[in-house]
């Protein structure tokens, strides 16, 4: 008798899972929010490491330590004693605040006048706007320095201020391309009405332009704020006319090896805006979003 061969009992594995929608949208919702985790790392980093040293002692923050031993909070009442911060608080406020309103009664006018009126030269002027965004300041800096001198008003920060009165190329650029995107027929119902030009852009056109001169006055004011060489230029020579960007460039000359009162200054110096951001980020970016797409 011969045996027959039993044969193996072969298992089935069973198929793989297909991977379907549900499981690519995971896989590209942990790929999207890695990529955000890694920016806001790489944003935040530098904030916190000098929020960190902010509070750190003389000694350690001239350490390689990273996290403080001892939270010195004083180190923000040291700086209002070693440097006169309330006053280039006081003059960075003035020189943001009327600079952007000025600003915007300059730009808003011109602005409307280049997106609703048809008149001969307007694309012209247009383009002359266009060309003074591209112009760097450093090119006329020493002829309107003069002018400035002649009127004596060097060593203040009235020549950074009044030449807003005669309004800002990039925010007449951003409210133009804005206002050119209100429907027509909201502007000819007032007419109707018998609304005039000044009553159509009052009444009208700049409640439906609301966050474009968010954005623009946000932009202005974040300039002013920061800005270092303008009143360096025309302040310089007059300590009771610093901003802040100045003083805090004094502060570290003088206190070089104490980074921690630096880091303090730098921190106050940082606050005002993060918070105005905070407050307004969604007006600011509907109106960076309505100015740069439509």
């Amino acid at each position: 008798m011969t045996a027959t061969a039993v044969p193996e009992r072969v298992t089935a594995r069973p198929p793989a899972p297909a991977r379907g929608p549900r499981g690519r949208a995971t896989l590209y919702w942990i790929a999207k929010h890695a990529v955000a985790i890694a920016l806001a790392i790489m944003f935040l980093g530098p904030l916190v490491f000098i929020g960190l040293t902010a509070v750190m002692s003389d000694q350690q923050a001239l350490t390689s330590q990273l996290w403080p031993t001892t939270w010195n909070w004083d180190n923000f009442s040291d700086i209002f004693e070693k440097a006169p911060l309330l006053t280039w608080i006081r003059n960075t406020l003035m020189y943001s605040l009327l600079a952007t309103a000025f600003m915007l009664l300059s730009s808003i006018p011109v602005a409307y006048a280049l997106a609703r009126f048809r008149f001969r030269g307007r694309k012209l002027a247009f383009l002359l706007v266009i060309t003074m965004m591209m112009l760097p300041p450093q090119v006329v800096a020493v002829p309107v320095y003069l002018v400035w001198a002649r009127f004596h008003l060097t060593g203040t920060l009235w020549p950074l201020i009044i030449p807003m009165l005669l309004g800002d190329a990039f925010s007449i650029f951003l409210l133009r391309q804005f206002l050119v995107t209100i429907p027509r027929e909201y502007s000819d119902a007032a007419r109707v009405d018998g609304c005039g030009e000044f009553r159509t852009l009052i009444r009208v056109i700049l409640p439906m332009a609301r966050p474009a001169i968010a954005a623009v006055a946000l932009f202005q004011f974040f300039y002013c704020w920061n800005d270092y060489y303008g009143p360096l230029l025309y302040a310089g020579t007059d300590l009771d006319n610093w901003t802040l960007s100045l003083g805090l460039a004094a502060f570290r000359s003088v206190h070089r090896v104490q980074w921690n009162l630096t880091m303090a200054a730098t921190v106050l110096a940082m606050a005002p805006v993060i918070v105005v951001f905070f407050f307004a980020q969604k007006v600011f970016i509907e109106g960076v979003k309505l100015t740069g797409v439509k």
